[in-house]
């Protein structure tokens, strides 16, 4: 287990207090989430590698949705943006802060943390740490017999396909990612929550959107590489990607990495898992995750995983759905990053762009509806951007 750093907080009192999916205000928590509650640093590279900076980028005014023209400056105040960085061509064209964001402030990723795993699932799987996707998780993770995720194959639980049972009802206490949370406050542990998952639907079928499937991927990680996730990541992703910033793993009482959504890292930091996705696996000459394995990220290769059929709680949602990453219904070859509160890393090959939108969008998850949640718009508002990175 990774030794945690010290917490100054009681996690179940400061989680508590925070009144998630309750319209409460969140900017003051999701800048200081890893100096509050148990975690783990991923220090910075010794090869730190800053941004190159492009032309200045006006962005547009609004943008269509619905039907309408949108203010894109009301959506960017609305969605309570804390940070919004766009990158051309591996330059920084724009990028503005505001409430308690900033250049150095490491935010909270939410399930933005989906892809880093998926990334480093990729390596490991290179290396030979495991053996192949078709395998068992269950050949590497401890879990009790007959339980959801005994038996069923690593790439089912990548694209959110285990069948394991699973309510994503944020605005639920009783839901299922709330005992995920529960052990975010020290009651229980990650792992044992992964041993004990039922099995509610044959593998491979449905795409139903759970955090557990992604937690199960971090341990295994863990059991296959003999390493944390904290340490895995510092030199397979921060260090040749040369973060600039220290980043963090929030840890549950056991010091296992909340893996489902617990990074914290600066806008530019986030920034470089999309530049290098957009690069097929690429950075700066060298390759870090296996070209293949992303193009197999970033694609729906079954029907259940096409845009229109995963379930994200009760509903189907407009997206498609590769190894832990989005896919947009369109033809543009998109796909991003997404976490609750309107965490984003999009990237558009085709156009060369990569946008991290880092937020505290108070309405989120307070009804399952766009009208609050705001990630179809989202992607309207980043084509927006896209088509004035081109004019």
């Amino acid at each position: 287990m990774t030794e945690p750093i010290a917490a100054p907080t009681d996690p179940a009192t400061f989680l508590a207090d925070m009144g998630l999916f309750r319209g409460a205000a969140q900017h003051e928590n999701f800048c200081r989430m890893a100096r509050t509650l148990p975690s783990s640093e991923l220090a910075p590279s010794a090869r730190p590698y800053q941004w190159p900076i492009g032309e200045p980028l006006e962005l547009p005014d609004h943008h269509e949705f619905g039907g309408r023209p949108r203010s894109s400056e009301d959506f960017f105040r609305e969605t309570d943006t804390a940070a919004l960085l766009v990158l051309h061509a591996g330059r920084i064209r724009h990028e503005r802060y505001a409430l308690t964001g900033g250049q150095a402030v490491q935010w909270i990723s939410m399930s933005v943390a989906k892809s880093f795993i998926s990334a480093l699932v990729g390596i490991a799987v290179a290396e030979g740490h495991i053996r192949g996707i078709e395998e068992p998780i269950s050949a590497y993770v401890p879990v009790e017999r007959g339980s959801a995720y005994d038996g069923v194959s690593i790439k089912h639980v990548l694209q959110m396909s285990s069948g394991a049972r699973w309510n994503e009802d944020y605005s639920d206490p009783a839901s299922d990612v709330a005992r995920l949370n529960a052990a975010s406050a020290g009651y229980g542990t990650y792992d044992e929550l992964v041993a004990t998952m039922t099995r509610a639907a044959e593998p491979g079928r449905v795409c139903r959107y759970s955090s557990a499937d992604t937690q199960a991927l971090g341990s295994l990680l863990v059991h296959a590489t003999g390493r944390s996730i904290t340490e895995y990541m510092r030199e397979k992703l921060c260090e040749p990607l040369g973060s600039t910033s220290p980043g963090y793993w929030l840890l549950d009482g056991a010091g296992r990495e909340a893996a489902f959504g617990g990074l914290n890292l600066t806008a530019r930091d986030f920034a470089k898992l999309g530049e290098l996705y957009r690069n097929d696996g690429r950075w700066q000459g060298e390759q870090i995750v296996p070209q293949a394995w992303v193009r197999d990220s970033v694609r729906a290769d079954a029907a259940h995983l096409a845009p229109g059929r995963p379930i994200v709680g009760t509903h189907p949602i407009d997206f498609g759905y590769g190894y832990q990453w989005w896919l947009p219904a369109s033809t543009r070859g998109e796909f991003c990053a997404i976490g609750v509160y309107n965490q984003f890393v999009y990237v558009d090959p085709t156009a060369e762009v990569v946008i991290v939108k880092l937020s505290a969008n108070r309405a989120y998850g307070t009804i399952a509806d766009e009208s609050v949640n705001r990630e179809i718009e989202t992607m309207a508002f980043f084509r927006a951007i896209v088509a004035a990175v081109h004019r």
